[in-house]
């Protein structure tokens, strides 16, 4: 059984940019729900700009380097 449901057009547009081809809407928003959207579901949509997607790179650059940094501190402590 069909339902007609009411999204804001931001939401609309980000159903469109997550829909593969051979999808319905339906189809998109049972995957999303399943299994959560994540970043990488978006790249490429251009939903996210090439420049915060720069940002959200070199953000786990930085993670990786401190969580490198915190391991060797754990380390050298024992």
């Amino acid at each position: 059984m069909a339902r007609t449901i009411a999204v804001s057009d931001d939401v609309y547009e980000l159903l469109v940019k997550a829909k593969l081809s051979h999808e319905s809407f339906s189809d998109v928003i049972r995957r999303s729900l399943k299994r959560g959207m994540r970043l990488s579901d978006i790249a490429g949509s251009r939903t996210v700009t090439h420049e915060d997607w720069e940002k959200v790179v070199e953000t786990f650059k930085r993670q990786r380097k401190m969580d490198k940094e915190r391991r060797r501190q754990m380390l050298v402590q024992r």
